[in-house]
Protein backbone atom coordinates (compact mmCIF):
# COMPACT_ATOMS: atom_id res chain seq x y z
CA UNK A 1 0.00 0.00 0.00
CA UNK A 2 2.94 2.28 0.74
CA UNK A 3 4.39 2.10 -2.43
CA UNK A 4 0.67 2.91 -4.54
CA UNK A 5 0.12 5.72 -2.04
CA UNK A 6 3.86 7.10 -3.32
CA UNK A 7 2.55 6.40 -6.81
CA UNK A 8 -1.09 7.75 -6.53
CA UNK A 9 0.94 11.15 -4.64
CA UNK A 10 3.02 11.53 -7.52
CA UNK A 11 0.20 11.73 -9.51
CA UNK A 12 -1.31 14.40 -7.99
CA UNK A 13 2.30 16.22 -7.39
CA UNK A 14 3.44 15.91 -11.22
CA UNK A 15 5.17 19.17 -12.23
CA UNK A 16 3.63 20.87 -15.70
CA UNK A 17 5.39 20.16 -18.76
CA UNK A 18 9.51 20.84 -19.19
CA UNK A 19 10.61 22.84 -22.14
CA UNK A 20 12.75 20.02 -23.96
CA UNK A 21 14.06 22.65 -26.32
CA UNK A 22 16.07 24.07 -23.27
CA UNK A 23 17.90 20.72 -22.86
CA UNK A 24 21.54 20.45 -24.22
CA UNK A 25 22.69 17.66 -26.66
CA UNK A 26 25.44 15.65 -25.11
CA UNK A 27 27.05 12.75 -26.66
CA UNK A 28 25.96 10.22 -24.13
CA UNK A 29 24.86 6.93 -24.61
CA UNK A 30 21.78 5.32 -24.93
CA UNK A 31 22.18 1.35 -25.29
CA UNK A 32 22.21 2.08 -20.91
CA UNK A 33 18.36 2.52 -20.90
CA UNK A 34 17.99 -1.52 -22.12
CA UNK A 35 19.18 -2.49 -18.91
CA UNK A 36 15.83 -0.97 -16.61
CA UNK A 37 13.50 -3.01 -19.46
CA UNK A 38 10.96 -4.61 -17.32
CA UNK A 39 11.11 -8.29 -18.25
CA UNK A 40 7.05 -9.11 -17.70
CA UNK A 41 6.83 -12.90 -17.45
CA UNK A 42 3.31 -12.96 -15.72
CA UNK A 43 2.61 -10.09 -13.48
CA UNK A 44 -1.23 -8.88 -12.00
CA UNK A 45 -1.90 -5.43 -10.91
CA UNK A 46 -4.71 -3.93 -8.92
CA UNK A 47 -5.43 -1.26 -11.47
CA UNK A 48 -6.97 2.55 -10.73
CA UNK A 49 -7.98 4.40 -14.08
CA UNK A 50 -9.69 7.92 -13.76
CA UNK A 51 -10.43 9.34 -16.94
CA UNK A 52 -12.29 13.13 -17.92
CA UNK A 53 -14.09 12.21 -14.44
CA UNK A 54 -14.82 9.03 -14.69
CA UNK A 55 -13.17 6.32 -12.95
CA UNK A 56 -12.66 2.31 -13.22
CA UNK A 57 -10.90 0.06 -11.39
CA UNK A 58 -9.72 -3.90 -12.09
CA UNK A 59 -7.03 -6.03 -12.52
CA UNK A 60 -4.92 -5.86 -15.04
CA UNK A 61 -2.52 -8.89 -17.08
CA UNK A 62 0.69 -8.28 -18.49
CA UNK A 63 1.80 -11.13 -19.85
CA UNK A 64 4.54 -12.70 -22.18
CA UNK A 65 3.31 -15.84 -24.19
CA UNK A 66 4.87 -18.60 -25.60
CA UNK A 67 5.93 -17.24 -29.01
CA UNK A 68 7.55 -13.77 -27.15
CA UNK A 69 4.46 -11.72 -27.71
CA UNK A 70 3.39 -9.81 -24.89
CA UNK A 71 -0.42 -9.33 -23.46
CA UNK A 72 -1.63 -6.72 -21.42
CA UNK A 73 -5.70 -7.78 -20.07
CA UNK A 74 -7.70 -5.30 -18.07
CA UNK A 75 -10.72 -6.45 -16.47
CA UNK A 76 -13.06 -5.68 -13.60
CA UNK A 77 -12.88 -7.53 -10.36
CA UNK A 78 -15.81 -9.10 -11.55
CA UNK A 79 -14.29 -10.84 -14.96
CA UNK A 80 -15.50 -8.25 -17.28
CA UNK A 81 -12.98 -7.67 -20.25
CA UNK A 82 -12.40 -4.03 -21.04
CA UNK A 83 -9.35 -4.86 -23.35
CA UNK A 84 -6.81 -7.09 -24.43
CA UNK A 85 -4.28 -6.26 -26.55
CA UNK A 86 -0.77 -7.92 -27.67
CA UNK A 87 2.64 -6.71 -29.13
CA UNK A 88 4.43 -8.98 -31.38
CA UNK A 89 7.56 -8.99 -32.83
CA UNK A 90 6.52 -6.52 -35.71
CA UNK A 91 2.64 -5.59 -34.80
CA UNK A 92 0.30 -4.74 -31.99
CA UNK A 93 -2.84 -6.44 -32.38
CA UNK A 94 -6.67 -5.38 -30.64
CA UNK A 95 -8.05 -8.78 -29.56
CA UNK A 96 -10.61 -6.91 -28.01
CA UNK A 97 -12.08 -4.14 -26.74
CA UNK A 98 -15.45 -3.05 -24.69
CA UNK A 99 -17.77 -1.36 -27.06
CA UNK A 100 -17.68 2.19 -25.13
CA UNK A 101 -13.51 2.39 -25.35
CA UNK A 102 -13.72 1.08 -28.87
CA UNK A 103 -12.38 4.31 -30.38
CA UNK A 104 -8.99 5.39 -32.41
CA UNK A 105 -7.81 7.65 -30.18
CA UNK A 106 -8.42 5.62 -27.59
CA UNK A 107 -6.69 2.94 -28.71
CA UNK A 108 -3.85 5.14 -30.02
CA UNK A 109 -3.67 6.46 -26.40
CA UNK A 110 -3.66 3.10 -24.56
CA UNK A 111 -0.91 1.69 -27.18
CA UNK A 112 1.58 4.23 -26.61
CA UNK A 113 1.08 4.57 -23.00
CA UNK A 114 2.04 0.67 -22.70
CA UNK A 115 5.02 1.11 -25.49
CA UNK A 116 6.40 4.06 -23.17
CA UNK A 117 6.40 1.22 -19.97
CA UNK A 118 7.46 -2.09 -21.63
CA UNK A 119 10.18 -0.11 -23.67
CA UNK A 120 9.12 -0.51 -27.60
CA UNK A 121 10.69 1.55 -28.95
CA UNK A 122 14.40 1.33 -27.88
CA UNK A 123 15.83 0.36 -31.11
CA UNK A 124 14.44 3.42 -33.10
CA UNK A 125 16.94 5.06 -35.58
CA UNK A 126 18.60 8.08 -34.31
CA UNK A 127 18.21 8.01 -30.75
CA UNK A 128 20.10 10.42 -28.88
CA UNK A 129 20.69 12.09 -25.23
CA UNK A 130 19.91 15.42 -23.81
CA UNK A 131 21.00 17.13 -20.58
CA UNK A 132 19.91 19.61 -17.72
CA UNK A 133 22.85 19.52 -14.87
CA UNK A 134 22.77 15.66 -13.76
CA UNK A 135 19.59 15.01 -15.31
CA UNK A 136 20.28 12.38 -18.61
CA UNK A 137 17.23 12.02 -20.92
CA UNK A 138 17.95 9.34 -23.39
CA UNK A 139 15.47 9.89 -26.74
CA UNK A 140 13.91 7.54 -28.82
CA UNK A 141 12.33 9.21 -31.71
CA UNK A 142 8.85 6.53 -33.00
CA UNK A 143 7.50 9.10 -36.22
CA UNK A 144 5.86 12.30 -34.13
CA UNK A 145 6.31 10.78 -30.96
CA UNK A 146 9.53 11.25 -29.02
CA UNK A 147 10.15 8.42 -26.17
CA UNK A 148 12.32 9.92 -23.50
CA UNK A 149 13.87 8.01 -20.14
CA UNK A 150 15.42 9.91 -17.77
CA UNK A 151 18.17 8.82 -15.62
CA UNK A 152 21.54 9.95 -13.67
CA UNK A 153 24.67 11.06 -15.66
CA UNK A 154 25.88 7.22 -14.59
CA UNK A 155 22.34 5.71 -15.98
CA UNK A 156 22.20 4.08 -13.04
CA UNK A 157 18.76 5.01 -12.17
CA UNK A 158 15.22 5.45 -13.78
CA UNK A 159 14.35 8.35 -12.92
CA UNK A 160 11.09 8.71 -14.95
CA UNK A 161 9.65 7.87 -18.16
CA UNK A 162 7.90 10.67 -20.27
CA UNK A 163 6.35 10.57 -24.21
CA UNK A 164 6.12 13.66 -26.25
CA UNK A 165 7.21 15.63 -29.30
CA UNK A 166 10.59 18.02 -29.35
CA UNK A 167 9.32 20.45 -27.19
CA UNK A 168 6.46 19.16 -25.18
CA UNK A 169 5.50 16.74 -22.83
CA UNK A 170 2.58 14.70 -23.10
CA UNK A 171 2.43 12.18 -21.03
CA UNK A 172 4.51 10.72 -18.01
CA UNK A 173 5.10 7.57 -16.03
CA UNK A 174 7.11 5.91 -13.28
CA UNK A 175 8.21 2.47 -12.25
CA UNK A 176 9.01 0.94 -8.48
CA UNK A 177 11.25 -1.94 -9.33
CA UNK A 178 10.35 -5.40 -8.22
CA UNK A 179 12.89 -8.05 -6.95
CA UNK A 180 12.02 -10.29 -9.82
CA UNK A 181 12.38 -7.84 -12.96
CA UNK A 182 8.58 -6.96 -13.42
CA UNK A 183 7.27 -3.57 -11.52
CA UNK A 184 5.96 -3.35 -8.36
CA UNK A 185 4.19 -0.16 -9.34
CA UNK A 186 3.76 1.68 -12.21
CA UNK A 187 2.12 5.09 -12.41
CA UNK A 188 1.11 7.13 -15.69
CA UNK A 189 -0.54 10.89 -15.77
CA UNK A 190 -1.31 12.65 -19.07
CA UNK A 191 -0.85 16.38 -19.28
CA UNK A 192 -3.12 17.33 -22.59
CA UNK A 193 -6.22 15.77 -20.62
CA UNK A 194 -7.52 14.45 -17.31
CA UNK A 195 -6.33 10.61 -17.61
CA UNK A 196 -4.03 8.95 -15.66
CA UNK A 197 -3.36 4.80 -14.55
CA UNK A 198 -2.34 3.45 -10.98
CA UNK A 199 -0.90 0.02 -11.32
CA UNK A 200 -0.08 -2.00 -7.56
CA UNK A 201 1.37 -5.59 -8.12
CA UNK A 202 -0.37 -7.92 -6.71
CA UNK A 203 1.96 -11.27 -5.55
CA UNK A 204 -0.24 -13.59 -3.82
CA UNK A 205 -3.43 -13.43 -6.43
CA UNK A 206 -0.73 -13.90 -9.42
CA UNK A 207 0.69 -16.83 -8.09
Amino acid sequence: MRCLLYVSCWLVCAACSSAYKKLQRTEAGTACVAAFKPSFTRALYNAQVNVTGKHLSGLLLIKTMPDSSVRVVFSSEAGFTFFDFEWNKHAFKVHYIFSQMDKKPVIRTLRKDFELVLMRHLDAPGAYTLKEDETYYRVFPNGKDFYYYITDSACANLLQMERGSRKKKVVEAVMLAGNDGMPDSIGIKHHNFSFDIGLKRLYDIER
